[in-house]
């Protein structure tokens, strides 16, 4: 047992060091996940210049700073790369529960070698990193919010159009919401099934269509009924934010409040975007009798 204890360490490093090593690892992501956005590539790329000396002076502090914004990008390799530091204390002190935090963020998105890390490090600490904390935008003027930047009206199959038109009213939504959720989810398929048996034209996984009785996700009636009726909720419960029902939308609830915002995923920070753009605003009226809202809402909304 204490010849166990005492070679933790160095098997620790040694696991560390060789995967950190392996030209592939950016390359071995799960089926599905998105190529990495290119500057965040950019940023990594510099960040790790910085951290090994190579061709500048080494900066571990300018090279973690680096990883941070690659990773604010959704970059998995980034979040790997700082899980690395942390885990060894380059430049920085030991930190086995930040450093879980990291190669969580990047298991999550498909990292195998973060997967077998996170066996050695332990537990994730539940705090988000300081610097993972994006400063929340400024509120924007109500008379200033920008236009709609989509006319679903003339790209939208005039069916889906016209009952998204006829049921968002009902469920006290936006059409405009529905809609570039429906193109950014299905691009207007009704049969639309995705790797992870999300369906139809609003891509409800079956938990989804049961909570909201959806008995037919391929049914173009109900699953827009169902996918309504979840936006609804989901306003509700992050009180009009569009960013965060958005994100909500993509990767679930629980992922929003677990990050405090938006979750560092590169899909998920894209789709947010596209959705946001296609809006034309960030905010929505709701109906707050719908649900409670988030308990997460207050921390997420701090400075």
């Amino acid at each position: 047992m204490h010849a166990l204890v005492r070679c933790r360490r160095p098997l620790l490093i040694a696991l560390l060091g060789v995967a950190l090593a392996l030209p592939v690892l950016a390359q071995n992501r799960a089926p599905g996940i998105s190529a990495p956005d290119a500057r965040a590539v950019d940023l990594r790329q510099q960040a790790i210049a910085y951290e090994n000396g190579e061709g500048v002076p080494r900066n571990p502090v300018l090279a973690i700073s680096l990883y941070c914004k690659a990773a604010l990008l959704g970059d998995a390799q980034a979040h790997y790369n700082l899980g690395w530091i942390y885990a060894n204390g380059r430049g920085v002190p030991r930190d086995d529960a930040t450093a879980a935090y990291f190669f969580q963020v990047a298991a999550a998105q498909g990292l195998e070698a973060a997967q077998r890390m996170l066996k050695i490090v332990g537990e994730p600490t539940p705090e988000v990193p300081e610097c993972l904390r994006p400063s929340p935008p400024p509120p924007a003027a109500p008379d200033l919010a920008p236009a709609p930047g989509v006319d679903y009206h003339a790209i939208a199959p005039r069916k889906i159009f016209e009952l998204v038109m006829k049921m968002a009213p009902q469920y006290q939504v936006q059409p405009q919401l529905a809609l570039a959720i429906i193109a950014a989810e299905s691009n207007f398929d009704s049969q639309a099934l995705s790797p992870m048996n999300a369906q139809g034209l609003m891509q409800l996984i079956p938990e989804t269509s049961q909570r909201f009785q959806v008995r037919n996700p391929f049914d173009a009636v109900q699953n827009i009924r169902g996918g309504l009726a979840y936006l609804r909720w989901l306003l509700a419960y992050f009180e009009g934010d569009i960013v965060l029902v958005a994100a909500a939308y993509n990767a679930g609830e629980g992922k929003v409040e677990r990050y405090r915002g938006v979750p560092p995923y590169q899909e998920t920070r894209a789709y947010v975007q596209r959705i946001v753009r296609a809006v034309g605003t960030m905010a929505h009226p709701f109906d707050a009798s719908v649900t409670r809202p988030s308990p997460a809402l207050a921390q997420i909304r701090l400075p």
